[in-house]
């Protein structure tokens, strides 16, 4: 899966689009995709991949668009049951989730 995301990153480039890379970099507990997981975001809010799931995924993919608009480079978003937005990015299940970000061209 992590080639034909890179593929898809790749020719997304080529056609101008600007491309974030999403990479899960640690989990804790509960979790549905593992350390290694990718998902490439482009700016149109276009998705291939997977690093999480439900709410955590659509929370990630904004991050992601915010990156390009605010045109920063990378960010390492965390996400844990003991933050206030578990609930509301479902983490309630228990676990922690650390997703690296970054533009890739």
């Amino acid at each position: 899966m992590s080639e034909t995301i890179l593929k898809n990153a790749n020719s997304w480039i080529e056609t101008k689009k600007k491309v974030v890379l999403a990479t899960v970099i640690k989990t804790w507990g509960s979790s549905p995709c593992p350390i290694g997981s990718k998902m490439i975001v482009n700016e149109k809010g276009d998705f291939l991949g997977s690093v999480s799931g439900g709410c955590v995924e659509a929370s990630i993919i904004n991050e992601c668009l915010e990156l390009i608009k605010n045109k920063n480079l990378f960010k390492k978003i965390h996400f844990t049951v003991q933050d206030e937005s578990a609930w509301s990015v479902g983490l309630a299940c228990g676990g922690e989730l650390t997703v690296y970000i970054e533009q890739i061209n």
